[in-house]
């Protein structure tokens, strides 16, 4: 899906990524990530949203919840992260990061509430009356106060398989009135997903219905009395779709994708923001005319087609796509190449629902790249050969 726009926009990290195989600094499995490009589309996205008076979030699960490349990125002025599991709340706690909204687009569990609300979120969304009473004992025993945000909903909204959540706007009155009645916490806003999609036929992002309903909840809770402070409105987040939010009155968005350029709407490689991961693997054997690399990072929403593969030149191959009911240990190409072959791709992922490494390379740009670390899936330290960081 963006392997041309890789070749187009960032074929030093192609090369770079090929060094850094040659000289088993990486293995077969690994995303391998232009630390210094991820800053060039971070401070992008952020001069937009400042020109249109947005804050975002940054959003770290499709980097595999990477704490030194969330790191780097508060560093350069986001403002903080977006969990959207309670277990990416747990491993950034771990860095001693700061999470700026949790809840969505999973609930904090009973047994972690307290613990959420200790490190002081700005901002916690929640489904039901039932989550916002245990945070509310929870903020009353710290003797705090927890801003709130609701997820909502209505019945025409795009509402994805394993994200059925919310209140209605039918019953937003109601729940605004009992919420009211909660000491320890405080209504701030509203949120949904996914606000914005890219449009294939159209080639390009625009609204979903999602994004009016958004809209319609904010103007009930400002209805019922609240400051509204926040209207959060995730999804596909980048410098082409910033301008629509602030239109639509949206106050908080959650970039991700568009932090490494691999976003459904680059895929021609013609937006502001340039590639800056790729996926790295190698032929593991072939059968039947085929040959078959070593999986592992395969996402079934990425829209994988194609490959490079490097026989002292790189080599254009069709992707086979898996069954989606089937494990990845291997990724087929429709042709026949040595095995140990490097094999590049590119295609929109989630690294962390993949079993796969994530290398961290500076200095690809300036003709020295250094690998700066490698991390498993959920951000996780793998210790490097002696030697091997300064390439």
């Amino acid at each position: 899906m963006l392997l041309k726009a890789l070749q187009k926009q960032n074929p030093a990290l192609i090369d770079a990524a090929l060094l850094l195989w040659q000289k088993g600094a990486i293995k077969p499995d690994s995303y391998v990530i232009d630390v210094d490009q991820v800053k060039q589309n971070a401070h992008l996205l952020l001069e937009t949203a400042a020109r249109y008076g947005i804050t975002l979030y940054l959003m770290s699960k499709q980097f595999g919840r990477n704490p030194l490349l969330c790191k780097l990125l508060l560093e350069w002025g986001y403002q903080g992260i977006v969990a959207v599991d309670f277990k990416e709340a747990r491993q950034l706690y771990q860095h001693h990061l700061p999470v700026a909204h949790v809840g969505h687009l999973v609930q904090i569990p009973s047994a972690m509430v307290d613990d959420v609300v200790a490190h002081r979120p700005e901002v916690i969304t929640v489904y039901s009356i039932a989550k916002a009473r245990e945070i509310a004992a929870a903020a009353l025993r710290q003797k705090t106060e927890q801003a709130l945000l609701l997820k909502v909903w209505h019945h025409s909204d795009l509402i994805y398989p394993g994200q059925e959540a919310g209140f209605a706007l039918e019953e937003l009155p109601s729940i605004i009135n009992e919420i009211k009645t909660l000491s320890g916490v405080r209504l701030v806003g509203v949120t949904h997903f996914p606000c914005m999609l890219f449009d294939d036929e159209k080639g390009k992002t625009l609204p979903s219905p999602n994004l009016n309903t958004l809209i319609e909840a904010k103007s009930i809770l400002e209805q019922k009395g609240i400051q509204v402070e926040q209207v959060n409105g995730p999804s596909a987040t980048g410098v082409e779709s910033l301008p629509q939010l602030a239109r639509f009155g949206v106050t908080h968005a959650e970039p991700g994708h568009s932090l490494t350029g691999t976003m459904p709407s680059n895929q021609h490689g013609n937006q502001p923001e340039h590639v800056a991961m790729l996926y790295l693997t190698e032929i593991s054997h072939c059968h039947q005319g085929k040959s078959y690399c070593y999986g592992g990072g395969y996402y079934r929403r990425g829209h994988l087609s194609n490959a490079l593969v490097y026989d002292q030149q790189w080599r254009m191959s069709k992707v086979l796509k898996p069954a989606n009911d089937s494990i990845d240990y291997t990724l087929s190409l429709t042709e026949s190449f040595t095995v140990g072959s490097p094999v590049v791709m590119c295609f929109r992922t989630q690294i962390f629902a993949t079993r796969s490494d994530v290398a961290l390379v500076a200095g690809i740009h300036c003709g020295q790249p250094t690998l700066l670390g490698i991390y498993d899936s959920q951000g996780n330290t793998i210790p490097t050969s002696r030697g091997q960081e300064g390439l």
